[in-house]
């Protein structure tokens, strides 16, 4: 803010310095006069001396002449504190008619600052004379003229002003003239010349007149004018032709500008009035456009086109007038001779268009009628027509001709003929005229319609939607209008036992071919089909196509595995021994897919594995090996997830499960069989187990809880009650079992039952039964593999219950 308030502080003091220094000017006005036209360097006013100021202050405040209209005429010299003439000054030059002339400028001093008005008024010296625009003026006056005829009106100018300026006018001599003198309204002063007393030619023909205008300076300057006047005598005599009547001949069309004749009269005054001039006196309007007559020679020469067919003569009348106000009269008589101007001119009478192509000969296609303006030979003519068309001439009437066929039409060679007409007179040099006709020929059905193609070949994606359109047909019909309008009609044929309507439909407008129904590549591969094009003449005409239709396969069919066999109910199992080498052959994939093509070609992968880094499965053939040596380590459960995929666009693939049992003995196989059933039947129903899991797993939480509370309890009292009676358990299992012929199968049936009792009053142990509840198959179909009918009941340790098992193996043949 304090910062804010010295700067207005600042502007404030800016400001009344200004206007103090504007009201100190308007204090310190100066003025001085001068004449114009003083040399450079002549002095002006002692501006020092007039302010009051000092010389030697003025140089310490650096005066100087700051701004002013045309400040070059005036120089301040600060040594002497004077003011001297810079450039000659010529008032006239500077303000014109303008008074008073002034000089406005200003001079600023600095420290104090002071600003000084200077004005310097420029007087005029009477330095210019008068001046006449001319030094010489002629003029003729006819001796007839009456005194007080104003003659002359003249002024002259003096850019001076004041008394300088332009102050009047004398005249010498005055015996037949005088002036009057004049002011216009802008104060200009001008000499009225005017007649005093009348003229004789006969006495003095020529005279000369000194008009003299003065200024009013000291000394006077003034300007002489010259004026030469010559008398003219009165015009008493009339002008006479030379001929009473004028003739002449010209031929039509000559160019403009031409010379047809000359008319002249005589005139025995002298001078001015026996100066003769010529005009038309009397003629129409169109005949003033075609000629043209000088004033000055009495040459009449053609301005137009004349044309001897409109007119064949033309009469004139011109007038012969001298300056003085006589003329006389005559006549001139134009006669046009004919020319060969005009080319012959062709009418059509009658003209039948279109005329059909079978047509026969002789037939009359035009009338025309020729005629020549002309007269004479001028007017003859010779009639032909353009050779190589089937059209010949014939004269019949006077100036009338026929036009009629000679020869065979084709439409659909040439459907259109343009006869040209030559007409030819006999004049020099001859003229002729051309008049063409296109004669239209109309069509007849005389052309069937033909197929741009007499075999097509069109492809269908199967699956397609009905209504597909697979191609269009075309045919084109040489002939026109409706014998050229082409249908497309469908032939039907048997195809499968099924008419071929059934499956192709055609356009009978635009020939699309559109499918009827859905096709199926697996079951249709091609078939044909023929099309006929009918034009719509009478009787019509037609022609036929075969169109093959090929069913393009699309990737509809996902791959179909056939082995291993996928069943509900069974379990497929493969077993590979724990001496396997690397790349041993586990098993093979087997699918096949119905498309054809790339559509068709399959890749194995393995999606999903127990163990990734045992087992590989071959990318063209699906073969599954092992890429390590198997261990001992391995699992003998071994889950395999292989996806048989096609090459189609998109995609399609199938998902097969591969078990394979890693083991040297049966008991091994055995012992994990259960678990390779129980997983076999969660995967295929995990989806619904999660969904029905989800559903009801608030309700079975807590039924859950009550369960696992309760059987603890259970089992706790079992195991307590059997822990007491020290009863043994004693198992049965088969003396040997081994896999003899190395194909994954057993090769024997083993029985064999455990039965056994927490207390010996109340159960027994028996063996070798040959009834069985739970039974372990090797089906015939599936080498290598087992399938279970049952699940086994318990868990052979659960007290209080009697456990039997019955394995059945039986041996592949």
């Amino acid at each position: 803010m304090p910062f804010i308030s010295n700067e207005r502080s600042i502007k404030w003091q800016v400001q009344i310095f200004i206007v103090i220094c504007l009201i100190e000017a308007a204090f310190s006005q100066i003025r001085y006069s001068i004449p114009e036209e003083m040399r450079k360097g002549s002095f002006v006013g002692n501006v020092a001396e007039d302010l009051g100021i000092d010389a030697e202050r003025m140089k310490s405040g650096g005066a100087r002449i700051v701004n002013g209209d045309n400040i070059e005429y005036i120089k301040l010299d600060v040594d002497k504190g004077t003011l001297v003439v810079g450039e000659r000054i010529d008032r006239e030059q500077l303000c014109g008619q303008t008074s008073p002339c002034s000089l406005n400028f200003e001079m600023i001093m600095m420290n104090p600052m002071q600003l000084h008005s200077i004005v310097v008024e420029v007087l005029d010296i009477n330095d210019n004379s008068p001046m006449f625009p001319e030094k010489e003026i002629h003029l003729e006056i006819l001796e007839s003229a009456l005194p007080g005829t104003e003659i002359l009106q003249e002024s002259a100018t003096d850019p001076d002003v004041g008394i300088n300026a332009l102050h009047g006018y004398t005249l010498h001599p005055t015996t037949n003239f005088n002036i009057k003198v004049q002011s216009s309204p802008n104060g200009i002063k001008y000499a009225q010349l005017f007649l005093f007393n009348a003229l004789d030619r006969e006495k003095e023909e020529n005279l000369l007149l000194t008009l003299t205008a003065v200024d009013g300076g000291e000394p006077q300057r003034s300007e002489t004018l010259k004026i030469r006047i010559t008398v003219l005598d009165t015009n008493d005599n009339a002008p006479v032709f030379t001929q009473s009547i004028f003739k002449a001949y010209v031929a039509e069309n000559i160019p403009e500008g031409t010379l047809v004749i000359t008319v002249s009269a005589t005139d025995t005054d002298e001078g001015i009035n026996g100066r003769v001039t010529y005009h038309f006196n009397r003629m129409s309007y169109n005949v003033a456009e075609l000629f043209s007559l000088d004033e000055h020679t009495g040459d009449i020469t053609v301005n137009g086109q004349i044309d001897y067919e409109k007119n064949k003569m033309y009469e004139i009348g011109v007038q012969a007038k001298d300056q003085g106000g006589q003329s006389t009269s005559t006549k001139v008589i134009i006669e046009v001779t004919d020319v060969n101007d005009n080319a012959p001119i062709i009418t059509l009478t009658s003209f039948s268009s279109p005329i059909a192509e079978d047509s026969s000969i002789g037939t009359t296609v035009a009338i025309i009628n020729v005629k020549d303006i002309d007269s004479g030979k001028n007017g003859k003519i010779d009639c032909t027509i353009n050779t190589k068309i089937p059209f010949a001439i014939r004269s019949s009437l006077k100036n009338y001709y026929t036009v009629v066929t000679d020869g065979v039409l084709d439409r659909e060679r040439y459907p259109d003929y343009n006869i040209t007409f030559t007409a030819v007179d006999e004049g020099r040099p001859p003229l002729s005229t051309n008049k063409t006709l296109t004669l239209r020929v109309s069509d007849v059905n005389d052309n069937a319609p033909v197929f741009a193609q007499r075999h097509y070949e069109a492809n269908i994606i199967e699956n397609n939607s009905p209504g597909f359109s697979a191609l269009s047909v075309k045919a084109y019909d040489f002939d026109s209008g409706q014998n050229s309008r082409v249908t497309y009609l469908l032939i039907d044929t048997q195809f499968n036992g099924n008419s071929m309507s059934s499956y192709i439909s055609v356009n009978a407008e635009s020939g699309a071919l559109q499918a009827v129904r859905s096709f199926d590549y697996e079951q249709i591969k091609t078939f044909k089909v023929f099309v006929k094009a009918q034009d719509g003449g009478s009787p019509p005409l037609s022609s036929n196509a075969t169109v093959k239709i090929n069913i393009v396969d699309q990737n509809d069919n996902a791959p179909q595995v056939l082995y291993p066999v996928q069943t509900g109910g069974s379990l497929v199992a493969e077993m590979v021994p724990r001496s396997a080498e690397v790349g041993y052959l586990v098993t093979k994939v087997v699918a096949v897919d119905v498309d054809s093509g790339q559509n068709a070609w399959l890749s194995y992968k393995l999606q999903k594995a127990t163990d990734r880094a045992l087992f590989e499965v071959g990318l063209q053939n699906g073969e599954i090996r092992t890429i390590r040596q198997v261990t001992d380590k391995d699992a003998v459960k071994q889950r395999l997830t292989v996806v048989v995929e096609d090459n189609g666009q998109p995609s399609r693939s199938a998902t097969v499960i591969v078990n394979v049992a890693v083991a040297d003995s049966f008991p091994e196989v055995l012992s994990e069989f259960i678990d390779f059933t129980q997983d076999k039947e969660y995967n295929d129903n995990l989806t619904f187990y999660l969904v029905l899991a989800l559903a009801v797993v608030s309700f079975l939480f807590l039924t859950c809880l009550v369960v696992i509370i309760s059987v603890k309890i259970y089992r706790w009292r079992q195991s307590r009650i059997l822990y007491q009676s020290n009863l043994p358990v004693i198992p049965y299992y088969p003396p040997r079992y081994s896999d003899t012929l190395g194909t994954g199968t057993l090769p024997h049936v083993y029985n064999y039952e455990v039965c056994r009792t927490t207390d010996s009053r109340k159960s027994d142990c028996k063996f070798g039964r040959a009834g069985s509840q739970n039974v372990l198959i090797m089906e015939p179909s599936s080498t290598g593999t087992m399938k279970t009918e049952k699940s086994i009941l318990d868990e052979l340790g659960t007290p209080l219950e009697v456990s039997s098992v019955m394995l059945i193996i039986s041996v592949s043949p």
